[in-house]
């Protein structure tokens, strides 16, 4: 059973299957001379048969390069400090870019550039997201297995892509740089307990930042408080 996507002029919802989706992560910087090969490659995803059903893919710009004579727009120091908790969490003295996280582990895709992630065999429950207008989205997430008392949260994340920057200072000047799944926002909310399973309601902005793209959605479950993802989904907003 793959991730199901329903679209239409109006109403859009989308659903994992029960076993875990996988979230790619990647930390990068319009200021980063090493990135562009990482963003490239993932830019290739947006053709791989698994994009959604599989895995889910972000990018997070860091703003930590941001001193060094460039500014990058996409960036944001709540995807420093979100990289930074994961150094954190792994004891690791160091942060960096390009640096791949899968499902909330560093992964060292970074400079062999394998294959897509897969979806994993282990069964994490369904997770479903619709919304009416675009803007205001129901979360729903029906675990799998008793874990008895638990509480979660859901992380939404607007995506862009076909994005691209004509940088003229720092160590990529002179270089035309193409973006995809480019995290515009990041909101969290909590998952509240019901019959049927978790649920939570969350207001986005589509248009955040005033950047043009193409418009996708990323939604991921974890425990409160935690980074790693329990289960996620996506796709193209229309």
């Amino acid at each position: 059973m793959l991730a199901s996507v329903t679209a239409t002029a109006g109403p859009v919802a989308f659903q994992s299957a029960e076993r875990q989706t996988a979230l790619l992560e990647l930390y990068t910087s319009e200021g980063c001379s090493s990135c562009p090969p990482a963003e490239a490659w993932l830019s290739k995803l947006k053709t791989a048969p698994g994009l959604w059903s599989e895995f889910v893919p972000v990018a997070f710009h860091v703003d930590y390069w941001n001193n060094l004579g460039w500014r990058d727009k996409l960036s944001s120091g709540q995807y420093s400090d979100r990289q930074r908790s994961y150094a954190q969490a792994w004891s690791a003295e160091n942060i960096y870019t390009p640096e791949f996280v899968l499902n909330g582990h560093e992964w060292g895709n970074g400079l062999g550039f394998r294959g897509a992630p897969s979806a994993s065999e282990n069964k994490a429950g369904a997770l479903r997201v619709n919304s009416d207008d675009g803007k205001h989205w129901q979360v729903h997430f029906n675990p799998a297995g008793n874990e008895g008392v638990a509480d979660y949260e859901a992380a939404v994340a607007v995506l862009a892509s076909g994005l691209n920057s004509v940088v003229t200072a720092g160590e990529n000047s002179g270089h035309v740089l193409n973006h995809d799944f480019a995290v515009l926002s990041l909101v969290t909310c909590p998952l509240i307990s019901q019959t049927n399973g978790f649920q939570g309601a969350v207001a986005i902005d589509p248009n955040s930042k005033g950047i043009a793209g193409r418009r996708a959605l990323a939604v991921w479950v974890t425990h409160n408080g935690e980074l790693k993802p329990l289960q996620a989904t996506g796709g193209w907003l229309p």
